[in-house]
């Protein structure tokens, strides 16, 4: 599968925020985003101003690079969304929220989105008692996510574990320290989910 390879980093400038996507650094004076608080590439400076479509675009790449999902995957959640009941746009963020990769990282099991796609991939979770090594695996209300009980030694594991048991969790999820056990109690709502997303741009450019 095609994966964006290069410095995480330009992804958060080239947004002009911070997306959190390197895990402690993105905390650290160390950030791109801090360091270097303008767009990547030779012409930064000369950027014109940016037409409706372009707005309404850029908030649906940041959107795609906030969860880590590809242009076809995104497109995929947004149909998906587009047939279920209610807001298309509170929809489509509460899929996204669903995933397992996600759910992981909000558990605190995750610095980032991205070592947290890595810890499910190598398969070091459960759901419901069953291996699942696939981030885009979307949990469901009752569903209980676990560290699998050999992955409790890997010492990057064990550290997660530490922080997760004083990490502020959002109200859709429940954290018990041991043993090191995540539970779905509720669909995230929208006023639940803080990513940076104007849902709405996103609609309006797929209604085009």
């Amino acid at each position: 599968m095609a994966r964006y390879t290069e410095a995480q980093c330009r992804i958060c400038r080239r947004e002009g925020m911070k997306l959190y996507l390197k895990g402690d650094r993105c905390y650290s004076g160390k950030c791109a985003v801090e360091r270097k608080g303008y767009p990547p590439g030779m012409h930064r400076q000369s950027r014109k101003k940016v037409s409706e479509y372009g707005t309404q675009l850029r908030e649906k790449q940041k959107s795609r690079r906030i969860y880590g999902v590809l242009e076809k995957q995104f497109r995929n959640y947004f149909k998906k969304a587009e047939n279920q009941q209610g807001i298309t746009g509170e929809n489509l963020l509460r899929l996204l929220e669903r995933r397992l990769d996600n759910t992981v990282y909000r558990l605190g099991l995750g610095s980032s989105r991205v070592e947290a796609r890595q810890l499910v991939r190598h398969g070091h979770f459960t759901v419901n008692g069953h291996k699942v090594n696939i981030p885009s695996f979307l949990v469901s209300v009752g569903d209980v996510i676990e560290v699998r009980e050999k992955s409790k030694d890997s010492p990057r594991l064990k550290e997660l574990m530490e922080r997760a048991a004083d990490k502020s969790l959002p109200d859709w999820l429940e954290y018990q320290a041991e043993p090191a056990i995540g539970s779905v109690i509720a669909l995230p709502s929208r006023d639940q989910i803080d990513s940076p997303v104007q849902e709405r741009l996103i609609v309006e450019l797929y209604s085009r």
